[in-house]
């Protein structure tokens, strides 16, 4: 069985960059839009807990996740296209 890679890509960096966000806005809501840098804003420039913050986090994570989801179905699909049928 194959992977669409495409579509694998999209759902990985849709999961990701929603995540950030979503995760983002819990802490606003919580504590506040401190704007300090955290240890994913040290990864993903621009990143702070703020509402911009949140916006340039969801980017961030959806082209982080376009590109690792695209990996890991090409390399699946590399696998599973060497392996013998059973």
């Amino acid at each position: 069985m194959k992977l669409n890679v495409k579509a694998l890509a999209l759902s990985f960096g849709l999961v990701w960059g929603l995540g950030l966000f979503i995760l983002t806005w819990w802490i606003i809501a919580f504590d506040g839009a401190t704007g300090e840098v955290t240890l994913i804003g040290r990864v993903y420039r621009g990143y702070n807990i703020s509402p911009m913050g949140s916006v340039i986090g969801m980017l961030w994570g959806f082209i982080d996740g376009l590109i690792g989801g695209a990996i890991f179905a090409w390399l699946y699909n590399l696998i599973a296209s060497r392996m013998p049928d059973r």
